[in-house]
This record gives C-alpha cells, sequence and structure tokens, in this order.
C-alpha cells in the first residue's frame, strides 16, 4: 500500500483546553508512518433536527459527512457526561447516520476515552459501542485506552507526558491501521 491510511479523529468535548482533543494531537505523534490522522472539530454543528434536515444539508454537516466518508477510520477520543456520551458526539454521530449513504458506514474505529475521574471514561465507551451497531461502525475491541487522572498526564501547554498513555494510543493506532490493512 503505497497511499497513507486517512483516519479522521474527533472528539465529543467542545472546552478549549479538552484534554480528549490534547489526546488526539499525541495521536498524530504516535502514529504508525503508513497512517495520516486528521483532527476534525465537531464545535459548528448544528443540533440534529429532522426540520433543518428536511431544507438540506447545513453546510457544516455536509463538510463533516465529507470528512467521514473520504477517511478509512475513525479515531474517537471522548469525555464521560453523567456516565456516557456527550451531546456534542452523539449529536455529530446522528448527523452521520442519516441519508442513504452514512460515512460511517463498515468502517473501522478505535475509541479511547480521558477523564479526571478514576476510571478514566469506561463508562462512555461502553455506551458509544452500543451507538456503533446502529451506524455499522466497527470499533476495536482491543486494547482499551482510558487515560484516568487527566490532569496528571498532560502538561500545562496540553502534551501528552505519561509515557504509559502514549504506549497504549501507539498500540492502539497500530491495531486501527492494522485492521484497515486487511
Amino acid at each position: 500500500m503505497t497511499d497513507k491510511i486517512k483516519i479522521v479523529g474527533f472528539t465529543g468535548s467542545l472546552r478549549r483546553h479538552s484534554f480528549n482533543e490534547a489526546a488526539l494531537r499525541a495521536a498524530q505523534l504516535l502514529l504508525p508512518e503508513n497512517a495520516e490522522l486528521n483532527i476534525i472539530s465537531l464545535a459548528d454543528l448544528p443540533f440534529f433536527n429532522e426540520d433543518v434536515e428536511a431544507e438540506g444539508m447545513p453546510a457544516a454537516v455536509a463538510k463533516f459527512r465529507e470528512q467521514l466518508a473520504a477517511a478509512d477510520a475513525v479515531l474517537i477520543s471522548t469525555p464521560e457526561y453523567n456516565y456516557s456520551i456527550p451531546p456534542a458526539l452523539k449529536n455529530a454521530l446522528d448527523w452521520a447516520s442519516r441519508g442513504d449513504n452514512p460515512p460511517l458506514y463498515g468502517k473501522p474505529a478505535a475509541i479511547m476515552s480521558v477523564s479526571a475521574g478514576m476510571l478514566g471514561g469506561a463508562r462512555v465507551q461502553y455506551h458509544l459501542r452500543q451507538v456503533c451497531v446502529s451506524l455499522n461502525l466497527f470499533p476495536l475491541n482491543q486494547p482499551e485506552v482510558f487515560i484516568a487522572a487527566a490532569h496528571t498526564k498532560f502538561d500545562a501547554s496540553g502534551n501528552l507526558v505519561d509515557e504509559q498513555a502514549k504506549k497504549l494510543i501507539a498500540k492502539l493506532l497500530a491495531a486501527l491501521v492494522a485492521k484497515v490493512a486487511r
């Protein structure tokens, strides 16, 4: 394979100094050489509304869907909100599920979560995996990446400094790239 495997990454956090976005930036540095990661924002997506959809896909949604369609795989890094999926992430997945050609259909995905809590966002990952069934999006089962106590794993500039977390992310990315290559 001469072309690089294209991975699109996004987070359910809209926070300016999001640990999950910082984890995606770390992932860009930990990728296998035959892959590239394009991080996209969900901030401009309107709330899903069938009335809005009936008037035509909003430009931000169309762009988001195009970016997903152009990717070979997906990397989601998400916080856990009240034991579940943040609204920005669920909204994006709802928009991606619409239409005749859902852009996530049949794609491999990797999930990681970063949280200030002790479980590192474990519960959000299980809820997200349930949503993936409806999307026909295929998340990897292993390795699992839960980064707990986030405030101790990133420096003041948002750089991942925890070596164990870096190793886990690198393993996750290698598994995702291998899945695409198969």
